[in-house]
């Protein structure tokens, strides 16, 4: 295993919660807007999958999203993440109150995001991840960049990621 890699799994091992972004991770980044000014997005039903597969190994997903976006609260709802927060310009502010609530650390949570107001709160995280198409400050600032788009299943990947590690490692300590 190479160094990069190894220090992958050790920052998977940790986590123990999950933080996303949502224009650009869960979606494409796109907005679609009827002629009545309802606007509309589409997110990948794999990215909900992860959310399930998460919830399984007890890793809650948190949503933190700039936008004021009743989509994404819609979405929430039926992913049944308990926790989003909208409308949020920094959002390393909120992440004392996470920890103490979710009682983790930072070094114990995973963040995804695309765009500027991403990279404050992806610094201080444990495993910092971003689609294939974020901004490449974002990129540069990531532990772990996507195989695939905002959109495309980004949450998911990040999931099975994070799962493949813990699961191997749980298995490992099973046989000892």
């Amino acid at each position: 295993m190479t160094e990069k890699n190894n220090t992958l799994k050790k920052k998977c091992l940790k986590v123990k919660l999950v933080i996303t972004d949502v224009d650009g991770v869960l979606t494409d980044g796109g907005m679609f807007y009827s002629e009545n000014g309802e606007m509309l997005k589409k997110f990948n039903t794999r990215d909900g999958m992860g959310v399930a597969l998460l919830r399984n190994f007890k890793i809650p997903v948190v949503i933190i999203t700039g936008e004021n976006s009743k989509i994404a609260i819609s979405r929430a709802k039926k992913l049944l993440i308990k926790d989003i927060f909208i409308g949020i310009k920094q959002k390393e502010l909120l992440l004392s109150k996470i920890c103490k609530k979710y009682k983790v650390e930072k070094n114990n949570i995973a963040y995804i995001g695309d765009d500027i107001n991403d990279l404050a709160i992806l610094k201080q995280v444990g495993l910092s991840a971003s689609p294939k198409d974020a901004i490449s400050i974002i990129k540069k600032n990531s532990n772990y960049i996507c195989k695939l788009k905002g959109g495309e299943g980004v949450l998911r990947e990040i999931a099975d990621l994070i799962i493949s590690y813990q699961k191997l490692n749980w298995i490992k300590k099973k046989i000892k």
